[in-house]
């Protein structure tokens, strides 16, 4: 049986399958439902700095573009981080770790751009235990108009700037969430390893509007009247995804950077194409939002199986085997003829 423990800059899990920061990750309850469900790992919502939580919308926050055999081809949010006060998802964190310490607790953080504010924080997440932080410099809406979020992941200088101030002030693993708002995904990488990240997870979300509706003239989802942009998910951003995790694998100023996959991921198949690419694991949201925590169960045994069969006996076996074989257009080989 193929060994699918997987040890992602120092943090352990049974498997390499981890939810992302998103509702699916926004509570107690749910995460351990996703543990008992057999996910190996989550990233905790986002959390925010001390004080007043922010307010996410009230109404709808979703749109979707269906396939014509209406399946899900992708999901655009405006919702924005966690709307929980610090404190009491600091106490769940520090319980469900203490229930479940073979699996990985990941905690995403997102506060202003000023380094008293990440010094203030970095130790209560630390005292709770959790494995290591994310750091989302991601997030394409709301959060970004207030200097955070894709803000902040789309100067590369303030990427290694907050980087490295969350590196002086914290022993836990520092993982950077780089936005694909950007024209090369390969600047806020380097800029991020400049700074001292450990790793990094991409992609977050896609600057998107999903749909107009054509009888109020109004961007959905519709607030009062009025739309915004917001960000997108599901198995339509896979190839984006793919390609941004490729691009930093194979650069060489950033080979052998740990990278935690994301985008779009719905099969096992998806995740070990993610790997051949590069990514040391992934990270799941959409698919566990559309048809269950039990998801992962599928993409478990589909990929012991695999494995199995193509006598591939650790994860090592196949995390970048497809990246030598990644190469720029202009190398290819036009004397080829297919036969």
């Amino acid at each position: 049986m193929a060994d699918i423990r997987n040890n992602f800059v120092g943090i352990k899990s049974p498997n390499p399958f981890w939810l992302a920061s998103a509702p699916p990750t926004d509570k107690a309850y749910n995460v351990i439902r996703a543990f008992s469900a057999g996910w190996g790992g989550v990233v905790w919502k986002t959390l925010g700095e001390e004080g007043p939580p922010v307010v996410n919308v009230n109404g709808p926050r979703y749109g979707a573009i269906w396939g014509a055999d209406r399946r899900l081809l992708g999901l655009n949010n405006i919702e924005l981080i966690t709307d929980r006060d610090l404190q009491t998802n600091l106490r769940e964190i520090k319980q469900v770790k203490m229930d479940w310490p073979d699996r990985a607790i990941v905690v995403s953080l997102m506060v202003p751009c000023e380094e008293h504010a990440w010094k203030a924080i970095l130790p209560v997440v630390e005292e709770t235990g959790a494995d290591g932080i994310e750091l989302n410099f991601g997030c394409p809406h709301g959060m970004s108009e207030r200097g955070m979020g894709a803000a902040v992941g789309q100067v590369p200088e303030y990427i290694e700037m907050v980087v490295r101030w969350c590196k002086a002030n914290t022993r836990m693993p520092v993982i950077t969430k780089l936005t694909p708002n950007v024209t090369d995904i390969r600047k806020p990488a380097r800029a991020a390893l400049a700074g001292g990240t450990d790793a990094v997870s991409l992609i977050n979300t896609i600057n998107s509007i999903t749909g107009v509706n054509l009888d109020s003239f109004a961007p959905e989802p519709t607030i009062d009247g009025k739309g915004s942009h917001g960000g997108y998910c599901g198995p339509a951003v896979k190839p984006i995804a793919m390609n941004m995790v490729a691009e930093i694998a194979r650069d060489p100023e950033t080979h052998g950077l740990p990278i935690s996959g994301i985008g779009g991921i719905t099969t096992w198949r998806d995740a070990a194409e993610f790997m051949a690419l590069g990514a040391g694991n992934v990270q799941v949201c959409t698919a566990a939002m559309t048809y269950g925590f039990k998801i992962v169960q599928e993409m478990i045994a589909g990929l012991e199986n695999w494995m199995d069969e193509k006598g591939h006996a650790s994860l090592d076996d196949i995390v970048g085997r497809a990246t030598p074989n990644v190469t720029d257009w202009q190398y290819l080989n036009l004397n080829y003829v297919a036969k």
